[in-house]
């Protein structure tokens, strides 16, 4: 799923566009043991409720892509009967009104999800019927000639609330509040089938994890049979890695501040495109070789890449770029400029040392003291 499809189903949960059918759901306490179940036409709830739960089914949809929310295909093993894909497709079939299939999924999902602490697992089913589009992109709601028939599971971390005084509008008095328990917003579930070209794909899913680095390895591979990729942290330490060890010796300032400048470049080329922009095993390679002074420093490059990314797997530029600053960093010194400002940043040898050289222009503050630099073009 890209952006614009993720934010189209995402749309859907409003009270004016609302297509859920039912809510379920088990809430598991400390001690990893269910205590009690949820079983709801949707629209019957209070409305009160029903906002309180799409902030809840939003959020599961919010993030980055690539980063919070990644794309993930069952393997042709993974679809056989009795399998984790034919349970979601007799929950949906069943509109989530089989005990036994519900009671499955909670078992499953406990099994797999390492997680202290309580926490509330929500399972909602929903029927959107896909408006047509004409050719300037504009919705046709009289065109609809699919329904995407979907589930989307969410678990959220149920806390107690912090102990304060409150005020008790009926007696007028200050007083001890009561403290209780609190559903908080998801840090992790999926939408299921994906909503892939505008149509449904029964063999791919949408994950989404709060912490972009922590996934939760077990729900993916064990529960759903799915391939973990690498977390955003990963593939930015790997292609570091590829980096430092391809160009070697020269590997410095000023080719990394040309490499930088490149993915930046790309992501701006790319921002209004709805998939994430990725590079593949030959776009990194041919990055790294306009770097580098000697063909042989990227004959190992195929081995290195294997070892550290896989043999096919996208990395994602966003996840390698830092769009917000540019970063020096020394044991002893931080320095950090915009962006679009790194050509500022030099380096130069000053009394045989290497140093970093930035131009002193316009209003320059010490501590929040405006200093004068009495000619000084550079420090």
């Amino acid at each position: 799923m890209n952006k614009k499809e993720i934010s189209e189903i995402k749309k859907q949960f409003t009270q004016s566009n609302c297509a859920i059918t039912r809510v379920c759901g088990c809430y598991v306490d400390g001690e990893g043991e269910r205590k009690a179940d949820i079983k709801e036409a949707f629209l019957s709830l209070p409305e009160e409720e029903m906002f309180k739960y799409f902030e809840i089914f939003r959020k599961n949809l919010s993030g980055t892509l690539g980063k919070n929310l990644i794309n993930l295909e069952f393997p042709l093993a993974a679809e056989n009967e009795g399998s984790t894909h034919d349970l979601l497709l007799r929950l949906r079939e069943s509109r989530l009104t089989d005990d036994l299939l519900l009671d499955s999924f909670y078992d499953q999902i406990l099994e797999n999800l390492d997680m202290e602490g309580s926490f509330l697992i929500l399972l909602i089913h929903s029927v959107y019927d896909i408006p047509g589009k004409s050719t300037d992109g504009s919705e046709l709601f009289d065109a609809s000639d699919e329904v995407y028939d979907h589930l989307l599971c969410t678990v959220c971390p149920v806390k107690l609330t912090k102990p304060g005084l409150c005020y008790n509008t009926a007696e007028g008095v200050i007083q001890n509040r009561i403290r209780d328990w609190l559903v908080e917003l998801p840090i992790t579930g999926f939408l299921f089938p994906a909503f892939n070209d505008r149509s449904t794909d029964i063999h791919s899913l949408l994950f989404y994890s709060k912490d972009a680095n922590l996934f939760p390895s077990r729900l993916i591979e064990d529960f759903l049979r799915c391939a973990l990729p690498m977390a955003a942290n990963s593939q930015k330490e790997t292609f570091n890695t590829l980096v430092e060890e391809t160009l070697g010796d020269g590997c410095d300032f000023e080719a990394v501040k040309a490499i930088h400048e490149q993915l930046a470049e790309r992501l701006e080329e790319a921002k209004e495109n709805p998939e994430p922009l990725t590079l593949s095993r030959s776009e990194v390679r041919s990055l790294l070789s306009e770097h580098v002074a000697d063909e042989e420093q990227l004959s190992d490059f195929e081995r290195r890449y294997e070892e550290t990314a896989g043999s096919d797997m996208p990395i994602l530029v966003s996840n390698l770029a830092n769009t917000r600053k540019f970063e020096i960093r020394t044991p002893d010194v931080i320095v950090q400029v915009k962006p679009e400002q790194a050509a500022l940043v030099e380096t130069r040898i000053l009394d045989g040392r290497p140093c970093l050289v930035i131009p002193l222009g316009g209003q320059v503050e010490v501590n929040g003291i405006c200093i004068h630099t009495n000619g000084r073009e550079d420090i």
